[in-house]
């Protein structure tokens, strides 16, 4: 363990980021097109990746030239990715009924409706994906779950990457 941690550099963690929040989000993609339907916070969750991956990408391509602002991108992918890993507990929270969600995908909503006719013809074209029930899970996990235990290590990575010598 010692041995790889010595031979993290900031090149390598940011290609490590890059691979996994990549590899990550294609997955999450991958998932939707088999008709796993993302709820709200699946969605926000994504977020972080959007940011993560060009971020990622900029840091690699910083670290290999050698360029001073690889470890400022470092720094910002591991934040970034600290908020995604506390969003994913929060989420896999919400799943496990630790805590309560969002009003908006866990709970009811009160349509906003003048007639019944409107109300029909809303509750045809509505579909609603709670926040609160788990589409998926994998070796007992939820994407969500997934998604802290990913995150967190990203963080980590980038944390050392940020903290490494250049190669």
């Amino acid at each position: 363990m010692q041995a790889l941690l010595r031979n993290i550099t900031p090149t390598r963690a940011a290609v490590g980021v890059l691979i996994i929040a990549f590899a990550t989000i294609v997955g999450a993609w991958i998932f939707e097109y088999f008709g796993y339907a993302p709820c709200d916070l699946c969605l926000k969750q994504r977020w972080a990746y959007y940011a993560g991956v060009p971020l990622a990408a900029l840091a690699a391509l910083a670290a290999a030239n050698a360029v001073s602002g690889t470890r400022p991108l470092l720094w910002l992918l591991a934040l970034i990715f600290v908020g995604s890993s506390i969003f994913g507990v929060y989420h896999a929270g919400v799943e496990w009924g630790f805590w309560p969600g969002p009003a908006g995908c866990t709970g009811t909503s009160m349509p906003t409706v003048s007639n019944m006719n409107d109300f029909m013809k809303q509750l045809q074209t509505t579909r609603v994906v709670r926040c609160d029930e788990v589409a998926l899970r994998i070796f007992g996990v939820s994407l969500a779950g997934w998604n802290a235990v990913l995150s967190a290590g990203m963080a980590t990575l980038a944390f050392m990457g940020a903290r490494a010598r250049a190669a």
